[in-house]
């Protein structure tokens, strides 16, 4: 039995201190806020990542800590070097291996697709820029590290662009708006998808410094869309892109800086997480109703 420490207890952080106190590890869930829980073999111990001495407390002992936190969108460039810095220091601190939850944003707009872990970061967005400065500053840590690179989230209680832009129009049987090109495939990463490729990720015996990306399944906004609705039993009268002056007058400012992910296809390599990790994508069908779960 190890001993694990989560930070952040978003949708992927709880699943990964699920998986992990399931396997029969001793577990904490740390964050902020992080309320109640009956997970097993799972402690919630309240506790702010930015206090480096505090959050080592918490870590003592710990054989890996996963970075699961997660900074308001619109503030990443200010508030999550505090989140990762704290959590790096507190991971040398307790000699823990460092294991991040990270995204593709980092690889920027020029990138060629398919995505491969391997690839240089060549941010292009505030937030790429933030993504990758954060990944540096782990890589420089004293300990272990290793980034697992998500695409955009499906699953109960995952907060994305589909879940924010698409899925209430969809709920209400209401025209529905996306961003970019609607028909441009589109990777999407089930939330326990994650969960599981993060606690394969601690255990891998190869070189660490590296990234895994999560293996999705494809479909374009539209595509995704009708799935959802025709799980839902509704009907979607319409189907369109918002353009750049509509999302700034709604003020979607925050959606038009990463707006190139959905203008043309977005693939994505996970091979490596695949063949050395034994990690497989679910069905987007499995992902698509636990998405809808609360709504079915």
């Amino acid at each position: 039995m190890s001993s694990f420490v989560v930070v952040g207890a978003g949708p992927v952080g709880r699943e990964t201190a699920r998986l992990l106190g399931e396997d029969g590890h001793d577990v904490v869930l740390t964050s902020r806020s992080v309320g109640s829980n009956a997970l097993r073999n799972v402690r919630a111990v309240q506790a702010d990542a930015t206090d480096a001495s505090e959050l080592s407390r918490v870590c003592r002992g710990a054989d890996a800590i996963f970075m699961c936190a997660m900074a308001a969108y619109h503030r990443w460039p200010t508030d999550f070097f505090p989140i990762v810095d704290g959590t790096v220091r507190a991971a040398e601190t307790v000699g823990a291996k460092l294991i991040v939850l990270g995204n593709l944003y980092g690889y920027g707009e020029n990138a060629d697709s398919p995505l491969r872990s391997g690839l240089p970061l060549d941010p292009t967005s505030r937030k790429g820029t933030a993504r990758t400065i954060m990944w540096q500053r782990a890589l420089r840590a004293d300990v272990p590290a290793i980034e697992v690179r998500s695409s955009d989230y499906l699953g109960q209680g995952a907060i994305s662009y589909f879940s924010l832009v698409a899925l209430p129009s969809i709920i209400e049987g209401k025209p529905t708006a996306f961003i970019g090109n609607l028909d441009a495939a589109h990777a999407w990463a089930f939330t326990k998808d994650v969960a599981r490729t993060l606690v394969a990720a601690s255990r891998y015996t190869g070189e660490w410094g590296r990234a895994f990306h999560v293996p999705s399944q494809y479909a374009s906004p539209r595509q995704l869309i009708w799935k959802a609705a025709a799980m839902l039993r509704r009907e979607v009268s319409e189907i369109r892109s918002y353009s750049t002056a509509e999302m700034e007058a709604l003020g979607m400012h925050e959606l038009i800086e990463m707006s190139y992910l959905f203008e043309r296809p977005l693939l994505v390599d996970s091979s490596d997480a695949e063949t050395l990790l034994g990690v497989k994508a679910s069905s987007l069908e499995e992902m698509i109703a636990d998405t809808l779960r609360d709504h079915l």
